[in-house]
């Protein structure tokens, strides 16, 4: 993205956090899930002057077809410099109230187009070089808002974000759907979208599937399908794991205070 472009882009990035209720959408044919129960928070801060901060817990509790339940707690936090040159990650899950696996690491690239260097302090030390165009997931969403604002309607890209202990690069392929005007989805709109004005906003339905460089199956790890807003907020979210999708349902929204670069 050209200078110009990102600058636009950075500066309709809204601080904010937002709260889903996440439940079961469907269970496929050989899917052993009955019920998802739980909650997303996301918590996005920042600006391109001082970095962007993402933290992000999701507790879900899932319930097989023998009614025995798991309780699974997601924590993750990561910071990105403003001009893309460096990444910060950790994120811990738990299950049944249990430590299990703990990653952190950082990730430095010396140029725009040069690989990126990662290094991981857990869960063992190693270190990584990502080859060819990679981008971390601010660069990512911001990427995906100009080609959106600029009418495309594919977008494909390497991203990295420290999941799978840090050693994952997906390959993603974006699809974006046709420009919803302000007003065009106010009646699908949930209480709190419709308090904070969400309507007022452009927004594009969005469809991306992650797919592992490393497999020969054309068919994504998963998909994440959700509205996206010209502020960078998201409703009605769908994660489709194959055998299961699970539905993210907006509940809360709160705008944070921006910090203006200087």
């Amino acid at each position: 993205m050209s200078h110009g472009a990102w600058a636009i882009a950075a500066s309709n990035l809204a601080p904010h956090r937002a709260i889903y209720e996440m439940s079961l959408g469907e269970a496929r044919s050989g899917s052993s899930i009955s019920a998802i129960d739980g909650r997303m928070v996301f918590e996005f801060t920042g600006s391109s002057c001082d970095g962007y901060s993402l933290n992000m817990r999701m507790v879900t509790q899932m319930t097989d077809a023998q009614g025995e339940s798991n309780l699974s707690d997601l924590r993750s936090s990561t910071w990105e410099q403003g001009n893309g040159k460096k990444f910060r990650f950790q994120s811990a899950q738990y299950l049944n109230d249990k430590l299990g696996e703990v990653t952190m690491g950082r990730a430095v690239r010396g140029a725009p187009k040069e690989s990126v260097t990662v290094r991981l302090s857990q869960p063992i030390r190693d270190e990584l070089d990502l080859s060819g165009p990679v981008l971390f997931p601010t660069q990512h969403s911001l990427a995906l808002i100009d080609r959106a604002v600029t009418g495309k309607t594919v977008f494909q890209a390497k991203v990295y974000d420290g999941s799978e202990k840090g050693q994952k690069v997906y390959d993603t392929t974006a699809f974006i759907g046709k420009k919803v005007r302000p007003g065009g989805d106010h009646d699908q709109l949930e209480k709190v979208a419709k308090e904070k004005k969400l309507g007022d906003l452009p927004s594009w339905p969005i469809s991306i599937g992650y797919f592992d460089l490393n497999d020969a199956d054309l068919t994504p790890s998963y998909q994440i399908d959700f509205r996206l807003y010209e502020n960078g907020v998201s409703r009605a979210l769908l994660i489709d794991y194959g055998e299961f999708t699970v539905q993210g349902r907006l509940t809360s929204l709160e705008y944070l205070k921006e910090k203006k670069c200087k």
